[in-house]
């Protein structure tokens, strides 16, 4: 067998098999992403019914029936684990291992032909559901499976070698996270309030894209309608200022803090507040290092408890306290994280060139296979 279409239902059976008895607790429950890996749901999961999670084993695929198109689909190789009962499991058949790679097929799945098919064959439907039938009724133009493990392999030793890069990363973030902790009990303490001063300078370049920032604490395009509104108003934030906002702290449990690193100003919010160091014994990367860590988002909600808003009003913000080790130490935290900022860029380039790639593999096993007919 050289290249041959196949209809897939003929070789997957799909599995129901769900946590009735209650054997698999909270701890096992999952989730799949749009980038389709395995991930902790983002939800609270306490006090939830697990007798209807489905059962998942090493070699099922899983996937989001209403999120398919997305490519919200994974290959199971990490051990037991529970989810969702709204997400289709399948397994290969006997026969269906026989002819089939699971890690070539996972890459067929992740390309964006697959995407589109899945949005063709849902157009029109009311509620947009991938259902197993409709998974079965795909036909997929199949290579011999020497073929299918040679490219698969190709793949598998991209990822490895980028899950290597990555475990790297954690492990400089932790080193990071460590120095950090260890300062934050042997220097001296400092509010906010001691450490930043507002600006206040509004926007007289014409400047137009209006900036605003999410909960992982960066600048980010503002979703709000401005047509009509005068844009002289609004503040301007230049390279070395913070960027801060007070509103539904206690809601998001995030303090919304951003540096802002850039040669040409941008403009936010008037809403929003802009601080700057009062002097240079502060670094403020080092300043924004600390805002980043999770202990300060839960300060920031719990000091907004008492707003009927909860928001976090600035007397309140500058009362957070911050300990300020001498300017050379902040220097060489400071440095460790621009490394770990510039391996971070970089591992993400690099998950964006193994998610390019799954065409190419996939239009290269199937070339190879036509080439052998």
């Amino acid at each position: 067998m050289a290249l041959t279409n196949i209809r897939l239902g003929d070789y997957i059976e799909r599995s129901t098999a769900n946590n009735s008895d209650l054997k698999y607790g909270e701890e096992l429950i999952t989730g799949v992403n749009s980038s389709g890996v395995f991930a902790p749901p983002k939800g609270s999961t306490l006090g939830v019914d697990l007798k209807p999670y489905k059962i998942v084993n090493n070699g099922a695929f899983v996937y989001n029936p209403t999120r398919l198109n997305l490519g919200s689909l994974a290959y199971r190789t990490e051990g037991l684990c529970i989810v969702s009962h709204l997400y289709m499991i399948f397994y290969l058949t006997e026969e269906g291992k026989k002819i089939i790679d699971p890690h070539w097929l996972y890459i067929y799945f992740h390309r964006d032909e697959f995407k589109r098919e899945v949005t063709f064959r849902n157009f029109g439907s009311q509620r947009p559901e991938f259902n197993f039938k409709d998974m079965s009724d795909i036909i997929v133009p199949l290579p011999d499976i020497d073929t299918q493990r040679k490219y698969a392999g190709i793949y598998n030793a991209m990822i490895s070698n980028q899950q290597c890069y990555e475990r790297g990363l954690e492990d400089l973030k932790l080193t990071c996270d460590a120095i950090i902790e260890n300062y934050k009990h042997t220097s001296i303490k400092r509010n906010v309030g001691s450490l930043l001063r507002e600006v206040d300078c509004r926007n007289d370049k014409g400047i137009q894209e209006v900036m605003g920032i999410n909960i992982t604490k960066q600048f980010m395009p503002s979703v709000a309608n401005v047509n009509g509104v005068d844009l002289k108003k609004y503040k301007m934030v230049n390279d070395g200022q913070f960027a801060f906002s007070g509103m539904q702290t206690g809601r998001d449990k995030c303090i919304r803090i951003a540096l802002f690193n850039g040669q040409e100003p941008i403009i936010i919010s008037p809403a929003y507040t802009v601080l700057e160091p009062k002097d240079n014994s502060i670094i403020p990367e080092y300043i924004m290092m600390w805002f980043l860590r999770k202990e300060v988002d839960r300060l920031g909600w719990f000091m907004s408890d008492a707003s009927i808003r909860t928001n976090l009003d600035m007397d309140r913000f500058y009362e957070i306290e911050i300990p300020v080790p001498s300017h050379e130490i902040q220097k060489s935290i400071v440095e460790i994280f621009h490394v770990y900022n510039e391996r971070k860029e970089i591992n993400e380039k690099l998950k964006a060139k193994i998610k390019d790639i799954c065409p190419i593999l996939i239009k290269g096993s199937i070339e190879e296979a036509r080439k052998e007919a």
